[in-house]
């Protein structure tokens, strides 16, 4: 495998919210997650964000409210000695049908023009069936991680997924390997 993972945000790095996170104050990391972007980072790996965000299509929060959610994600992670390189979302509306939206595979090729390299053999971490779909789009080896939004029922249809309670208990096992 190569040396990138890519990640979902919300239900992975941050608790998620039916009521969608909308600023800084609503954004909670889930226990361990700091430390497993910054164990990755220090072990080489080059870490990268796909994240769906709709809240701006319905008008619950800007653009200018998600650059600085992401911005102190990024000074927390950083803070802590992980590092982020590239975050790509999508602000439309399911319904509008777009190329980025996940399962659709848009996000992947901005992040891949974003990090300067081909994503290619690399892991995407997400918690919902869309992320699970569009890792097997873009040839990723999917990682779910278990949330409060994961449909475990609808799990069955896939087979060669990895599973993990959280980002740190995958990061764990990943560098046990290494």
């Amino acid at each position: 495998m190569s040396r990138i993972i890519v990640l979902d945000r919300d239900g992975v790095i941050n608790y998620d919210s039916r009521a969608y996170i909308k600023s800084v104050s609503e954004f909670k990391f889930i226990p361990g997650s700091v430390e497993a972007i910054a164990q990755l980072t220090q072990a080489g790996y080059r870490i990268g964000v796909v994240t769906n965000q709709s809240g701006i299509s319905r008008g619950l929060y800007s653009e200018e409210t998600l650059q600085e959610i992401h911005a102190y994600m990024t000074d927390t992670l950083q803070k802590a000695g992980g590092r982020i390189e590239a975050i790509c979302y999508c602000p439309h509306l399911p319904i509008e049908r777009c190329s980025c939206r996940k399962p659709q595979p848009g996000m992947f090729r901005e992040l891949s023009q974003k990090m300067g390299l081909e994503l290619t053999d690399f892991f995407y971490a997400g918690d919902r069936i869309s992320d699970i779909q569009v890792a097997k789009k873009v040839g990723a080896k999917a990682v779910l991680i278990e949330s409060s939004m994961t449909d475990k029922h609808a799990l069955t249809r896939f087979s060669k997924i990895l599973v993990y309670p959280s980002l740190f208990a995958f990061t764990q096992d990943l560098l046990d390997e290494c």
